[in-house]
This record gives C-alpha cells, structure tokens and sequence, in this order.
C-alpha cells in the first residue's frame, strides 16, 4: 500500500481569523490516541475554541474537539482532553517570551495530514477590538464591490 502524500485539510478555524490579528504562525505535530487519529480520518474535528498554553516548558492544545470514534471500544479517548503539541525546544522559549510580553495568544488555525501524519498550524495572535472587526469587514465588502465593478466594465456593462 503507497504511502500518503501531500496535505489533507481535517478542521479549519475560520473564527480565529476574524477574532485575532495574526502575528506569526507554526506547523506543528500532536501526540494523539489511535481512536483520535482514527475519528480524524473520518474528518470530524472542531477548533472553535480552541487555544494552545505552555505548562512547564510543553505546549499543551486545550478544547479542541475531537469526537469519540463511533467503532472504537472501551480505549476511547475523551473529546475535549488537553493535547501535547510537539516542537522544538528553541521555539518553545521564543513563543515563550513572547507570550509573557503580554496581549498574546497561541490559537490553532487548522488541522491537517502531511504525509500520513497529523499537523495542526498554530499562530501567536493579539485580539482585535470589536472596532477593528467592523473595519476589516467593511475593507472586505469594498473590496469586493470594486472587483464587482471591475469585472462589469470589463465586459463592457457597466
């Protein structure tokens, strides 16, 4: 049986990009269960809320949602435990630092197979004010109604 390539998408966290300002982003491993890694296969996970914390130099992913694996038996796993995430120790002590300077966060983006393997992409991000939401919002939808009348005057309707 070949090996699997390439990346496949598992859970997006769509929130996480309106919510925070992202500042900088990680691929990283996690140490999962089999029946976790099996119910991912199945393509069931939530990220929603979703956030990373470093406990004694380990970084840990907390509320994610994984559900129990409909075939699994009495070794089922709990759906919300706390994950280890696996990196490397320099990264660790730079987010670290960064952490502790304060107003940041690590939250996780998406999960993924690479290769065969899960992958989770997490960003260290500052909150947005409810101000700057509205603002992206509204640079979203003008730059779509430019695009809109972009593509009408190039068809010559405008």
């Amino acid at each position: 049986m070949p090996r699997e390539q390439g990346r496949k998408f598992i859970a997006q966290n769509k929130k996480a990009r309106h919510d925070y300002s992202i500042l900088d982003t990680y691929e990283v491993g996690l140490a999962l269960t089999g029946t976790e890694v099996k119910s991912l296969r199945a393509g069931r996970a939530s990220l929603v809320d979703g956030f990373a914390s470093i406990d004694d130099g380990e970084v840990w992913l907390q509320h994610v949602h994984i559900p129990e694996y409909t075939q699994g038996t009495w070794t089922n796993h709990a759906p919300r435990r706390k994950r280890k995430v696996l990196m490397h120790r320099a990264e660790i002590d730079k987010l670290l630092g960064k952490i502790k300077e304060g107003g940041l966060t690590l939250v996780p983006l998406d999960l993924y197979f690479k290769d065969g393997k899960v992958k989770a992409t997490l960003a260290l991000a500052k909150g947005k004010k409810s101000y700057d939401k509205r603002h992206d919002l509204a640079e979203r939808d003008s730059r779509r109604e430019m695009q809109k009348a972009f593509g009408r005057y190039v068809k010559g309707r405008r």
